[in-house]
């Protein structure tokens, strides 16, 4: 909502992007400064926290690009889709078995995306086609960085994580600020600082719940999103999301819960084995 607001306000994304980012960068290490432990900073993984970073700066303009072009809610169903792409990248990349239950998942999550991102007009504001690949590929992008995060934590701290992600890709998007910047008011420089305090408790929360809980569980909370979202995108930017939203959303919704559930079955199977083992 912030990030939108913000847009709306006429800040270009680069510099939403760029704040978003830099706030949090004092913000953690003051913190970690105040409790004697900033030796939490320590690591032999740059070039993995790098490579994290591109992938979350790539996936930072489609995720902010889609709430830009589409409502609120609508944005928030395409971003459920990424556990349908964590499917699939376990079976191509991990050569991981994936069951009939989750590709059977996969296929009606997909359906229900044809569905929202159908050609047309129907509802309150048609849906845009970019706007809706924005959404798509931030969607595969965070499967892909959820990957990255899993491997991460098993050495990094989650605050180690969140601000190395924003100081490298603060320095990332550093060289196109001249060239987008402009002045602003007092009012949307506090927009803008707000994005940033927000969008940093958000991170360090979700890398948090990743490090400590099941994927399943975490996906499971996220779906709270798009109650939020419809509310703001009523409430702030008096946008109604198309009626197919409504049609095509169970679907991912459904979708995605089966994943949980044979995510959390295979655990359980797993856990049991490593027991009797």
């Amino acid at each position: 909502m912030m990030v939108k607001l913000c847009h709306v306000r006429g800040v270009a994304l680069p510099e939403i992007m760029f704040w978003r980012q830099a706030v949090s960068i004092p913000l953690l290490l003051g913190w970690l400064a105040s409790r004697g432990q900033l030796g939490q900073l320590r690591s032999r993984r740059l070039k993995s926290h790098a490579a994290r970073s591109i992938m979350g700066t790539i996936g930072m303009v489609t995720l902010f690009g889609a709430q830009i072009l589409l409502p609120l809610a609508v944005a928030t169903v395409l971003g459920f889709t990424a556990p349908l792409f964590t499917v699939i990248l376990t079976a191509l990349v991990l050569s991981e078995h994936v069951g009939r239950w989750r590709w059977a998942a996969v296929l009606v999550g997909f359906a229900g995306v044809m569905i929202i991102a159908r050609p047309g007009t129907s509802g309150a504001m048609p849906i845009s086609p970019l706007g809706a690949a924005a959404g798509l590929t931030a969607s595969f992008l965070v499967a892909v960085i959820s990957l990255q995060i899993r491997d991460l934590t098993r050495t990094e701290t989650p605050v180690a994580i969140v601000l190395y992600f924003s100081l490298f890709s603060a320095l990332f998007i550093a060289p196109v600020l001249p060239f987008v910047s402009t002045g602003h008011s007092a009012a949307v420089w506090g927009m803008l600082v707000a994005t940033g305090l927000v969008g940093t408790a958000a991170q360090v929360l979700l890398t948090a719940a990743l490090r400590f809980g099941s994927a399943a569980s975490v996906l499971v909370m996220d779906y709270t999103t798009l109650i939020w979202t419809t509310l703001y995108g009523e409430m702030v930017f008096h946008q109604s999301p198309p009626a197919n939203t409504w049609a095509g959303a169970p679907l991912i919704v459904a979708a995605g819960l089966v994943i949980a559930w044979r995510e959390h079955k295979r655990g359980k199977a797993l856990a049991a084995v490593a027991q009797e083992g």
